[in-house]
């Protein structure tokens, strides 16, 4: 009988070789893959913008101080970038991509939420800083889009901005019950 214990010692070697040379560090990655990438530590890595020596802008790919829970050196595959709806160059992210309709259909549909959970999550969290439960939203999408979008301003105080009252957002919209979360 032959002894498998030299391949299968090599076999874990190379892994451990391997996992030591992928270490994603956010500074190190160009900034066509920055956006929407996890660092070895857990970190989000974001795209900024800053003037080089001849006073041009470049691109830089930073470590933000944001952890993400239960993942870490992943780079957004481009497949969920496209079903997502996200943009790899745009520098920093802010939930005004979640008062768009088009934008938000992306996001909430399945192709999306169901196989992208690093861009969920983010969003989840970006629209739970707005006072808004993403899963709520995404439902409200699919029964009355128009309404969600009102139900989404008037609970964020950052999405209405000064004098916009949460009865002029709601006008001419008939009542409807308060959705319950998706899956």
């Amino acid at each position: 009988m032959p002894s498998f214990k030299f391949p299968f010692v090599f076999f874990l070697s190379s892994l451990f070789l391997h996992a030591s040379l992928a270490e994603i560090v956010c500074e190190d990655l160009p900034p066509d893959v920055c956006a929407y990438s996890i660092s070895s530590s857990g970190k989000r890595c974001l795209l900024e913008t800053a003037l080089d020596k001849n006073d041009e802008v470049e691109y830089q790919c930073r470590t933000s101080e944001v952890v993400v829970e239960q993942m870490a050196e992943h780079i957004e595959s481009d497949e969920c970038v496209n079903a997502c709806g996200v943009d790899r160059n745009a520098v920093g992210i802010s939930s005004d991509s979640l008062l768009e309709t088009e934008f938000t259909n992306k996001l909430c549909s399945p192709a999306c939420s169901h196989n992208c959970p690093n861009i969920l999550d983010l969003f989840f969290n970006l629209a739970a800083g707005e006072g808004v439960f993403l899963p709520d939203l995404c439902e409200a999408l699919l029964i009355n889009p128009r309404r969600s979008m009102a139900e989404f301003m008037s609970g964020s105080e950052v999405a209405r901005g000064p004098g916009v009252s949460e009865e002029g957002l709601l006008e001419d919209d008939a009542p409807a019950p308060a959705p319950n979360s998706l899956e």
